[in-house]
């Protein structure tokens, strides 16, 4: 015999629990643009501070354990006796609160300086002559593009530059000579001021610059010890077309003074002119052509070597073997030259950079001044003696 079965007398099993899955992200429209926005889980809390904000001793805090613990921890202080779960615990939650190290933080404060200016002593056809201020100024633009800082440039003019360009910066970098009434004007107008190759005379300013007194004196130094005694030198007055200033260019004063304290210094050797290649074939092809002629020519720098190069193989003379040539900047025709030329090799990239460098220092409010002063040195080559056949 069967029986039916009461549907509703047999007991129905309990309904299953869904299982808990995360909430999902939500969707919003912001003013035209979407963002996603996503729940945390209960055991990250969710941040209070900016990312650029967080400390040592909020990732302390969180964890228990001291500031100490953590700064050797991140800085992989494998002699700090830790945990592993410790260890572990200070690493996770140092990148669940994104910590940014001091140098992250200065990264980041750099991005943020929106614009500086530079102001040039040259003409931009004067400067496209001269390849150690175009060395210069690249390395101003390369390290500014490494940063990511704007910058915009001012070149030479018959006035003065425009004030709203260094008002509206937040530094500016100065390149070469400038008059103490330029100076002092552009102090008036521009809130953080770095010369780049010029020491400036107001007080409190930041510098960067070569120490031309020291290269002139190994230079001489080298050629003396070479047996070299009548050490001629071609050179410019240091000249500003507004207000028609002059005045002894760094490289000519050095060889006057180390000369004169030798007992060698001879009038007739030294000339100067102007900071061109013709100016030095002009002035290489007078000294040599008046007179008993040096046994060393020093040009003040290689642009004006390339000029007395093309002087002395004019008269037929040879180079070491009549008369040898000195020079500074090492720019790079400099060892390609017939002979190779021996030259002061001068740091005008490094001097950009660390311009650049000062004035960042200066935005993150460094108030006591910096004066810096960068070595050179002697390349020797083939148009001295020393490296004659």
């Amino acid at each position: 015999m069967t029986m039916d079965t009461c549907q509703e007398c047999v007991p129905k099993a309990p309904p299953k629990k869904k299982a808990l899955s995360p909430p999902k992200p939500r969707l919003l429209r912001l003013d035209r643009r979407y963002a996603i926005q996503t729940t945390m889980q209960k055991m990250v809390p969710p941040l209070k501070k900016a990312p650029s904000a967080v400390r040592l001793k909020d990732i302390a805090a969180s964890v228990g354990v001291s500031s100490a613990t953590v700064s050797r921890v991140l800085n992989f202080d494998w002699t700090l006796a830790v945990s592993e779960l410790t260890r572990q615990a200070i690493i996770e939650t140092a990148e669940a609160m994104r910590y940014a190290t001091p140098r992250q933080r200065n990264q980041t404060e750099q991005s943020a300086v929106t614009k500086i200016a530079l102001v040039h002593f040259l003409r931009p056809e004067q400067e496209l002559s001269d390849p150690y201020y175009v060395s210069l100024r690249l390395g101003i633009e390369r390290r500014c593009a490494e940063l990511k800082i704007e910058y915009t440039k001012t070149y030479h003019t018959e006035g003065f530059p425009d004030a709203k360009v260094l008002r509206g910066a937040a530094g500016v970098i100065v390149i070469g000579w400038h008059s103490d009434e330029e100076e002092a004007w552009m102090a008036a107008h521009a809130r953080n001021i770095v010369y780049a190759d010029y020491m400036p005379a107001i007080g409190g300013m930041d510098c960067v610059v070569n120490d031309f007194e020291t290269a002139t004196n190994a230079l001489l130094d080298g050629l003396w010890g070479l047996g070299y005694r009548r050490i001629g030198f071609i050179g410019w007055q240091d000249r500003l077309e507004r207000g028609g200033i002059e005045r002894p260019e760094k490289r000519f004063v050095a060889y006057e003074n180390w000369m004169r304290a030798q007992g060698a210094l001879a009038p007739e050797l030294s000339l100067l002119g102007y900071n061109t290649a013709q100016s030095g074939y002009e002035l290489a092809l007078q000294m040599l052509e008046n007179g008993p002629h040096p046994e060393v020519l020093v040009t003040a720098n290689d642009n004006m070597a390339v000029g007395a190069y093309r002087a002395i193989h004019k008269l037929g003379l040879r180079i070491p073997a009549d008369i040898s040539v000195a020079s500074y900047n090492d720019i790079s025709v400099a060892r390609f030259m017939n002979p190779p030329l021996t030259t002061v090799r001068l740091p005008a990239e490094e001097i950009g950079e660390t311009a650049v460098d000062l004035m960042l220092e200066r935005l993150r409010g460094r108030s006591l001044s910096k004066r810096v002063v960068l070595q050179s040195k002697v390349v020797w080559r083939g148009s001295t003696q020393a490296h004659s056949g």
